[in-house]
């Protein structure tokens, strides 16, 4: 038995050893039933919410905007039924292979798919699920379903299409819809913080138009469907785990509330048609006398359907590049001189400031010197001796040559912002510009120069500084027409819950009575009526400018005009316009109303490049006249005016009036 102590010594050489083992075995144990308690004790609830959490699979259901009706009932802007795909981040094993598949089956890049995942793991979370594409064919229906057995997170969903059946027509008007960016997400939240409205990623929201104004109003709010999935994310039946307790289920969308406007489907296809008929570009208006819009065009257009989708980078690329701007709103966003039609509004301001009378005779030759400068008139002969009625008529530029000198720029000024020139009309519709009415105030603050007296004679004629647009032409007219009511324009009469009760309505507003006793100005119920004949005569006169626009059943009242797009020399001012480049030739103007006694719609129409208002603008006008009173007014459409007129003008005259000659000498300056 030697060889027991030497064991024992071996075993005492070895026990510390143990004994560090057991230490260590000691310390192994004790950490792994530290973490145990801490993540069954103090992390347990939140480990359970989490694990729970990758079993529950939240999806939003979007709400339908509300509907836009014309006045008359008739759908402008609906909601179709549509199918999407969408990609739920936790259940996707591997983002690349499934964008990659995706792609492949939806004819989208790869890399778009990954960027769209990725953002909205960022700002959502990787629960929310994330939409693709919409508006699915059911081609594309067909890949994913095939899909969808090997690759998970991917989804079909029924979803809501806005959609606008009147296609280019009015497009800028309705404006579209679009899913909210990054950069208005954190804007919209803190503007409507207040009203506890909160914005998240993947929002539809209107982004131009009247989608824009009434978003809030037309948005609706939009449910959630909470459900029970497994591990590859698909959908359980009822609730087996119990997880879902009082989240499961779907909280239904709740509607948009629905909108009738002012404006009236025939007479907005009568006036889109007529555009396209002619071939121009520009904008249009048509408006009750009372302020209500019935038709509004801006040509070119586009298809606000694509943006509902998601628009095509190329489409985009090419509508913004686009020379003629199919995405501004013409009406009330870009400002042209307004030329001859101009030259009524100068008409009134000389009659109330006693520059005229109505039976004034004026000498207009073909060209006026003043200063060191000519001035010529569109007729190269000149107009001979005319009162102010014929000037209209005629549209003589040395006439109102001559009421630019006579007045002066500020009087000018007075009477024209009154009838909101340079003024923004207050329609409800965004980014309205002002234009601008010049002053010998506003050319000192602004450019730092004195008012020159030649300058007068531009803006008697509607050039120089002066900027305006078909809506507030059609503005001041209509107070013409009226005798002194300025409206404000406006396009929505009523909003309706999903009941169609009415929870808003709105009225007409007349915003300035020119003839009220506090009114700035004093305009005699004499004046109004010489620029009302003026205007009856450019259309249903014998030597009008828009008399091949004249109707047999009505008589319009209105003025053509010419802009200038560029200043040409002496000897190129009577060349032919249609003869120059497109970026050369003028613009044309007509602006109006009718009936010419008593006015129950208003109008206003420019035609970019076509040289003429007769020829360019005034069928315009007169398509949407003809069509309003085929609806409103259709007894009126068996009758001859102009029969009418000539009868009334065989009558003896209940008295003769002597007309005053306009002395010649300080009105021309000389």
């Amino acid at each position: 038995m030697s060889y027991l102590p030497g064991n024992e010594l071996e075993v005492k050489e070895y026990q510390p050893r143990f004994r560090l083992l057991y230490v260590i075995m000691g310390i192994t144990f004790g950490v792994f039933f530290i973490r145990l308690w801490y993540l069954q004790v103090l992390q347990g609830e939140e480990l359970r919410a989490f694990s729970e959490q990758n079993s529950i699979k939240e999806s939003k259901i979007p709400a339908p905007r509300g509907i836009i009706y014309d006045r008359n009932g008739e759908v402008l802007v609906e909601n179709l039924p549509g199918f999407q795909v969408t990609l739920s981040p936790q259940y996707i094993g591997n983002l690349t292979e499934t964008a990659e598949a995706l792609g492949a089956a939806l004819n989208m890049a790869p890399q778009q798919i990954e960027a769209i995942v990725q953002r909205s793991r960022r700002v959502n979370g990787p629960f929310r699920a994330v939409r693709i594409k919409e508006n699915l064919s059911r081609e594309e229906i067909f890949n994913i379903e095939i899909l969808k057995q090997d690759y998970t997170g991917i989804d079909i969903k029924e979803t809501v299409l806005r959609s606008y059946p009147l296609r280019e027509n009015g497009a800028q008007f309705f404006g579209y819809v679009s899913e909210i960016s990054k950069r208005q997400l954190p804007r919209l939240n803190e503007r409507y913080a207040d009203r506890n409205i909160r914005f998240q990623q993947g929002d539809i929201i209107g982004t131009t138009g009247l989608e824009e104004v009434y978003d809030l109003d037309i948005r609706g709010k939009d449910g959630i469907s909470v459900a029970q999935v497994d591990a590859h994310g698909r959908e359980a039946i009822g609730d087996p785990m119990g997880l879902l307790g009082s989240m499961g289920g779907v909280t239904p969308a709740t509607p948009g509330q629905n909108i009738v406007l002012t404006i009236d489907k025939d007479i907005q296809e009568a006036a889109w048609q007529a555009f396209q008929d002619l071939g121009r570009i520009g904008g249009a208006v048509a408006m009750k006398s009372n302020g209500e819009i019935l038709a509004w065009v801006s040509a070119p257009s586009f298809d606000p359907n694509e943006f509902a989708t998601g628009i095509a980078p190329d489409l985009w690329r090419k509508l913004i590049n686009d020379p003629d701007k199919p995405l501004r709103n013409k009406p009330i966003q870009d400002h042209n001189a307004p030329g001859s039609t101009f030259k009524p509004l100068i008409a009134l301001a000389a009659l109330a400031e006693g520059a005229i009378s109505p039976n004034t005779i004026v000498s207009c030759p073909g060209a006026l010197r003043f200063g060191s400068r000519t001035y010529h008139d569109h007729l190269r002969g000149g107009h001979g001796n005319l009162n102010v009625m014929q000037a209209i008529e005629r549209s003589s530029n040395v006439f109102f040559y001559k009421m630019g000198i006579a007045l002066g720029i500020d009087p000018m000024f007075r009477y024209c912002d009154q009838l909101g020139i340079g003024r923004r009309t207050g329609i409800e519709l965004p980014r309205e510009r002002t234009g601008l009415m010049p002053s010998s105030a506003w050319k000192k603050a602004n450019i730092g120069e004195e008012w020159q007296p030649g300058e007068n004679l531009s803006v008697a004629i509607g050039q120089g500084f002066v900027l305006t647009n078909p809506l507030q032409l059609a503005v001041a007219y209509n107070a013409i027409g009226t005798e002194g009511k300025v409206v404000r324009p406006f396009v929505v009469k009523r909003v309706l819950g999903p009941d169609n009760k009415v929870i808003r309505e709105f009225e007409p507003e007349v915003l300035r009575d020119l003839n009220s006793p506090e009114a700035q100005l004093k305009i005699k119920p004499e004046h109004y009526r010489a620029v009302k004949e003026g205007l009856r005569r450019v259309v249903n006169g014998e030597a009008g400018t828009a008399r091949a626009s004249k109707l047999k059943y009505i008589e319009m009242a209105g003025k053509t005009g010419t802009s200038q797009v560029m200043s040409f020399s002496a000897d190129q001012i009577y060349a032919s316009c249609e003869a120059r480049p497109k970026h050369q030739r003028h613009h044309g103007w007509f602006i109006g109303y009718a009936p010419a006694d008593k006015p129950e719609i208003a109008f206003g129409v420019l035609a970019e490049h076509a040289c003429h208002g007769s020829s360019g603008a005034a069928p315009i006008a007169k398509a949407m006249v003809a069509a309003y009173v085929a609806k409103y007014r259709p007894e009126w459409l068996d009758r001859d005016v102009h029969k009418e007129a000539r009868e009334r003008a065989q009558r003896p005259p209940d008295q003769n009036t002597t007309p005053t000659q306009l002395p010649e000498g300080p009105i021309e300056g000389e």
